[in-house]
């Protein structure tokens, strides 16, 4: 194997395992920080060794393996107690099957959702909470969050630093709490399973449309987070929500790999079995009788595109009224770029246009690349076409994502082309499906 071959080798295992290997470290060792750097260690042994060796068989018991006795080795030169080392030295020879934490018993034994808890800790700003998990269980680059999060990546590099610093100072525990304690930190823990799955939903980088793998694992934790928590309707929702949006998958990439937005998708593609498990999840986040909250109305909002046999079917003046009380419970201005999508499919191409323009003086969206995107579609459907191939470009200038950036360039050309009619005001909008 060349060595480029070998990077790229190492480099997909340590995409797929880094998260697992990390919460494996840090129940051992307990400090998030010398988890990350010991696993971080263990890549960098990898890169050296690969090459000549080969891949092993079972790469993340490998890497783990070589974690382990890295931690053995720094513990015995800071002299800590023999028990200690000891006691980690004993899972050094642990398989893959053992620290891959896939079954959950009776008592939530599962590393990745500890892990979750330890970095949504209280004595963390939400800020760094947020950043910090992105990090080490989504895997995601500081440009990646700085991205997403439209600050820079030096304040984000910053945030995970001293959240680390911070979570050692606190002596943070790697545990599910309960009480007060699991209910100050539900709110963020929530939000960062969904960050995680919208990123495998969307890439916001990189040259795939999607990272289905972060979907997945989002929905695990969802799915155990669930388990735990039966009363709690937000959990339910956001269970909700991700199943009925996985379910699309299958029709939201073309046979060439390209894009498909929701409009346009083949709906005998989605998986009406994650349809019909997100529906009773929102079934039962509805029947606790409790204000919806916005994990709730956004479940409900994908129900509305769940249960409509054809996109023309979809129920948009539902969709907007439903955005309408999103806003008020959960005020964003991407929430309000979405409303203003649902108001342009229900009453038209001009009331979302006017909702747009109202959306860029906010200094917050300048980089967001859906904000020029739904212009331009808002402005082809007016017919008018050279402010609209503007705008499409100007989308595909601040995306970072290789295929959507295609997609808008293809939208911007087409806007130099004949008009046609079309069926649909709202084609190609803004809504990534």
């Amino acid at each position: 194997m060349t060595n480029a071959a070998s990077r790229r080798a190492v480099e997909t295992v340590w995409r797929l395992e880094s998260t697992r290997l990390i919460a494996g470290l840090t129940r051992m060792v307990r400090d998030v920080g010398l988890a990350e750097d010991l696993a971080q260690d263990a890549l960098v042994l990898a890169l050296r060794t690969w090459p000549e060796s080969g891949i092993p068989d079972k790469p993340g018991a490998w890497l783990m393996t070589a974690a382990k006795r890295r931690a053995i080795d720094g513990m015995r030169r800071l002299k800590l107690q023999d028990q200690k080392y000891a006691e980690i030295g004993r899972h050094a020879e642990s398989t893959v099957e053992d620290e891959a934490g896939e079954g959950v018993d009776s008592e939530i034994k599962d590393d990745l959702l500890r892990l979750i808890f330890m970095t949504c800790h209280p004595a963390l700003s939400r800020e760094a909470r947020v950043a910090l998990t992105l990090r080490l269980l989504g895997g995601l680059s500081t440009d990646e969050i700085a991205h997403a999060f439209f600050v820079s990546e030096p304040t984000i590099a910053q945030r995970i630093v001293r959240a680390k610093r911070r979570l050692r100072e606190v002596r943070a525990e790697f545990i599910i709490p309960d009480g007060d304690e699991w209910k100050s930190r539900l709110e963020t823990v929530l939000e960062v399973i969904y960050l995680l799955f919208n990123e495998g939903y969307a890439a916001s980088s990189g040259t795939s449309w999607m990272r289905p793998l972060l979907c997945q694992e989002a929905i695990r934790l969802g799915r155990i987070l669930a388990g735990i928590a039966p009363a709690e309707p937000e959990v339910q929702g956001l269970l909700a929500l991700m199943e009925i949006q996985a379910s699309r998958f299958r029709a939201r990439i073309s046979a060439a790999g390209e894009p498909v937005l929701l409009q346009d998708q083949n709906r005998a593609l989605w998986d009406h079995l994650l349809i019909r498990r997100g529906l009773v999840a929102l079934e039962r986040a509805k029947s606790l009788g409790r204000p919806l909250g916005p994990y709730v109305l956004q479940a409900s909002i994908a129900a509305c595109h769940a249960v409509a046999r054809t996109a023309e079917e979809t129920d948009w003046v539902r969709i907007a009224a439903l955005y309408e009380a999103l806003c008020r419970v959960m005020p964003s201005p991407v929430v309000e770029l979405n409303r203003a999508v649902a108001v342009a499919m229900a009453f038209g191409p001009a009331f979302g246009l006017q909702l747009v323009e109202q959306l860029e003086r906010l200094p917050s969206l300048a980089a967001y690349h859906l904000l020029p995107s739904v212009k331009g579609d808002f402005l082809e459907k007016l017919g008018r076409r050279q402010e609209a191939r503007e705008a499409f470009e100007h989308a595909a200038s601040l995306t970072r994502n290789a295929q959507e950036k295609e997609l808008l360039w293809r939208r911007a050309a087409a806007c130099n082309a004949e008009p046609q009619e079309k069926a649909d005001p709202q084609k190609k909008g803004g809504d990534p499906g």
